[in-house]
């Protein structure tokens, strides 16, 4: 990849990623419940070998699937993201007994992996966490809590859960579980939300861990999940400038066609100056996401990677939220009905400014590192 393009096998292979998700990958998505795992699209996924795809390339090559895969099928995209967010703590991280036991079943897509970060008080504030691991006196853990908005909760087969094993203050005192579903004192409920994506909330009742359980060392859980987010934020803002696209194109078409005031809505200024900034956007957020994946394709211990991963997710988030309220606007009460395409965007593109971090936790990221960069001499004045 260039400075500002992709090259031509990137091309074709985002082109080919787009006809599988809009042949082969919408159909099985439209089988599946609302909110509920939908296992045969994940098994496709695996099938196709996306899903090997997510673990084996860079963040490039995962943010081109991201976005190609958004394009033509939401679902799919958002099944193999969260197969990605859950597992990646275990390649990672992972002993390797935890990783033979897991990650091949993963990415055939017959195990379904969730990531347990959040909690009822700890969203965005995530070294908040109060999810409390007790010692043992014979060795190990009682995990006792609540998680909530967790991906894939309650239908996953396991969970990287991080819990605060009380090393030290904050961020230092929170340590990595790989908790498979089926330990005694876990439970979970589905939560319906507007997107319809598979979140639910998970319930820890003495759920017991021991150290062949932890995903890295006691107390430093917080780094395995921040180098996840690190990884997956720029492939968020991906998964957001599919969405963009696809409603850009769609307003496109519609405009070009459209009869209006004896000509085509595309012949008023005012409908082509907005397509024109839809457009400028999307390629400006695109070009943002790439240059943050190159970043940790890079370097994934960089100091810049924190500022660029924020900076991705931020604007494609937020620019995919534009483009697809005013293609919304542009097309009229045709988008508003029950499954169009714009009508499932508008609400898929409202979650990505929320998850992985808030939009406001974006410009905090931004401005820490930003801050953190200047000579000693001037940030201690």
């Amino acid at each position: 990849m260039t400075g500002f393009a992709l090259g031509v096998d990137q091309e074709e292979w985002c082109g080919q990623l787009r006809a599988l998700a809009a042949g082969r990958l919408r159909p099985l998505a439209e089988k599946g419940e609302p909110g509920r795992v939908n296992r045969p699209l994940l098994a496709e996924l695996g099938e196709l070998g996306l899903l090997e795809r997510v673990f084996a390339s860079g963040a490039l090559d995962l943010c081109l699937l991201r976005e190609s895969l958004a394009y033509g099928c939401t679902e799919a995209e958002t099944a193999l993201a969260l197969q990605g967010l859950g597992a990646h703590p275990v390649l990672r991280a992972g002993s390797g007994a935890q990783r033979e036991r897991w990650l091949p079943a993963v990415r055939a897509g017959r195990a379904v992996a969730g990531f347990a970060l959040s909690e009822p008080g700890a969203g965005s504030d995530a070294a908040a966490l109060a999810l409390a691991a007790a010692p043992e006196p014979a060795g190990g853990w009682r995990l006792s809590g609540e998680k909530c908005w967790i991906s894939n909760a309650p239908e996953a087969d396991f969970y990287t859960v991080f819990a605060r094993t009380g090393e030290g203050p904050g961020a230092k005192g929170v340590s990595a579980f790989l908790v498979p579903a089926d330990r005694p004192g876990l439970g979970g409920q589905s939560l319906d939300m507007l997107s319809p994506h598979p979140i639910g909330s998970l319930s820890f009742d003495g759920v017991p861990v021991g150290r062949d359980d932890l995903l890295g060392e006691p107390g430093r859980g917080f780094r395995v999940a921040m180098d996840t987010l690190n990884l997956f934020r720029p492939s968020v803002g991906a998964f957001a400038v599919g969405m963009a696209r696809a409603a850009l194109d769609a307003t496109l078409a519609y405009t070009a066609d459209r009869a209006a005031f004896g000509g085509t809505l595309s012949d008023l200024q005012a409908v082509a100056h907005r397509v024109a900034e839809m457009a400028t956007r999307t390629e400006a957020a695109r070009l943002l996401v790439y240059a943050a994946a190159g970043a940790y394709d890079r370097d994934p211990g960089s100091p810049e990677v924190p500022r660029r991963a924020a900076m991705a997710k931020l604007l494609a988030t937020e620019t995919a939220q534009y483009v697809v309220d005013h293609a919304v606007q542009l097309h009229g009460a045709v988008a508003l009905r029950r499954g169009h395409l714009l009508e499932h965007l508008y609400r898929e593109v409202r979650a990505p400014r929320i998850y992985e971090g808030a939009s406001e936790v974006q410009r905090g990221i931004i401005a820490k590192e930003l801050y953190r960069a200047l000579p000693g001499e001037v940030a201690a004045r």
